[in-house]
């Protein structure tokens, strides 16, 4: 145990943000106790994210190479970086998988996580079933489907895949990461959770209920833990992990359930240690200031800015004053001020040089071999949306806040049916949300990847939403974490991510816990 590596076998790992955070953990020693030993993923596009980052994690951080950096900014292609290290190359793709657990052969499941194991008894299972089924938000969409059933819904099965593995290899320990809607979701008169909470402390009866296949091996039973109190669990709340409480810089809260196999001592399991998030501003000042573009219209700077500057126009500034505090009326006013800076700016891109200076765990975040952000560039918008968010990011900057719909000037309120003549009664009331500088983020979801209405940058004179890279950062991605496929897509990933710096403490109590 001193000296071998700890394997993980990554389910539904996404782009790789749990086994990033397991990974991307050192012990006193410096040196990283656990290796990821098998990822698997589904979606083609997060695949190759995750091969991307397997391919990186082959090298210590002192040898990566001149290649993988040329890649990033877009001067040498995949083939190319693979080529150039044919066994790093090949060890990246046997380790990142791209598979549908459920549709592909359990006998080869089974094959790639005993080669993975290499015959190692010390190992940790994690990762998390797809959780679209069980959210609140999906279950809401789902309720207007005919026929639709919660029971029949095949995504809410896919933990059965995870229960599966449990009863075929008997993990030491898994983490089990979903939505914590899934503490609320119902089949029949019972908590789902009730079920799934009988199904992992006990997997061989689970397996002979569900009719599942099982090798012949010995079975176990586990005792269930949350890593929110000291050894103590008084109700299902306590397995929700808030991760601004935990040093994140974002409002997420998930659920988090630790399994520990019946012959290690369950006591053991230490709790996270909490720690004050840093703020959105923290995170994301040092990155270049970049603009929106125009979306449906011409896009170049002089008419990006004279769009933006349009809401402060002496005719348009009459018709707001009314309706708009004078503090809010001041910053607006200001604009033009900063038109010379306005114009100075570029929408960004896929490769920026730049040298980052965070401050907030440095070594974390930034790699000086990089010399640039990747996955930086800006999103179009619709003329009247710049508006908006010039007025949202004044509103918040002077209410440390950011607007409802029901202090939006009618000027400014979007011409859709659902806005009632109480848009504080909308159930989008919140349509227009600034991540303010001086507060930790809200959740990143996937709905970044729609638009970036729910995610505008604080700063005023840049009129826009996030980026891929500064929604990356608020999930304490390291710079140098790649994000293939177009902006959609990239969006989608991080929305979906487990934030790394998280799953580094997780790992953390479980790798004491092993080694105790």
């Amino acid at each position: 145990m001193a000296h071998a590596r700890i394997p993980v076998i990554d389910l539904f790992a996404g782009p790789g943000g749990l086994g990033e955070g397991f990974s991307g953990f050192s012990d006193k020693s410096h040196r990283c106790p656990f290796k990821i030993g098998l990822s698997i993923e589904k979606d083609s596009i997060a695949h190759q994210t995750l091969q991307l980052r397997s391919f990186f994690r082959q090298f210590s951080k002192a040898r990566i190479p001149n290649e993988y950096y040329a890649h990033i900014r877009g001067e040498k292609s995949r083939s190319e970086l693979f080529r150039a290290w044919p066994t790093e190359a090949q060890a990246a793709v046997s380790e990142a998988w791209l598979a549908e657990l459920g549709e592909v052969n359990t006998s080869e499941v089974r094959r790639r996580i005993q080669s993975a194991l290499n015959g190692a008894k010390t190992w940790v299972l994690i990762g998390g079933p797809p959780c679209q089924a069980y959210s609140l938000a999906g279950r809401s969409r789902n309720k207007g489907i005919e026929g639709y059933s919660l029971a029949n819904d095949p995504k809410a099965k896919l933990y059965l895949e995870y229960l599966q593995i449990i009863a075929d290899f008997w993990p030491p320990v898994f983490v089990m990461e979903n939505v914590k809607g899934l503490l609320s979701a119902r089949i029949g008169d019972e908590l789902v959770f009730d079920h799934i909470k009988r199904d992992l402390t006990d997997p061989s009866a689970a397996a002979r209920l569900h009719g599942l296949t099982r090798r012949n091996t010995p079975s176990h039973t586990y005792t269930l833990k949350a890593l929110t109190r000291n050894n103590l669990l008084e109700s299902d709340a306590d397995f929700i992990v808030r991760a601004e409480k935990f040093g994140i810089p974002q409002a997420r809260h998930r659920l988090i359930v630790i399994g520990i196999r019946d012959d290690l001592n369950a006591g053991k399991l230490s709790p996270l240690s909490l720690c004050a998030a840093p703020t959105v501003e923290e995170l994301l000042r040092d990155l270049p200031a970049i603009r929106s573009g125009l979306s449906k219209e011409k896009d170049d700077v002089d008419s990006w800015v004279s769009a933006v500057l349009e809401i402060c126009r002496p005719a348009r500034l009459r018709k707001l004053r009314s309706s708009v505090e004078a503090a809010v009326l001041e910053k607006l006013e200001s604009l033009p001020s900063h038109a010379r800076t306005m114009r100075a700016l570029e929408r960004g891109g896929e490769f920026v040089p730049h040298q980052a200076k965070i401050t907030y765990q440095r070594d974390w975040f930034v790699d000086d071999s990089l010399n640039g952000i990747c996955n930086h560039s800006s999103r179009a918008h619709i003329r009247d949306d710049l508006q908006r968010y010039a007025f949202s990011a004044a509103y918040a900057e002077v209410n440390k806040k950011s607007p409802s719909l029901g202090v939006f000037p009618k000027l400014l309120l979007p011409k859709h049916k659902n806005v009632a003549d109480d848009a504080d009664k909308s159930d989008f009331a919140d349509r227009f949300r600034v991540q303010h500088r001086h507060r930790y983020s809200t959740t990143i979801t996937s709905h970044i990847s729609k638009d970036g209405h729910y995610y505008i940058h604080y700063a005023l004179e840049q009129c826009r939403s996030l980026t891929v890279r500064e929604a990356a950062r608020l999930q304490t991605f390291p710079d140098n974490y790649f994000f293939t496929g177009p902006r959609t897509e990239q969006y989608m990933q991080v929305g979906n991510a487990v934030p790394p710096l998280l799953a580094t403490q997780v790992a953390a109590s479980i790798y004491k816990l092993l080694t105790s």
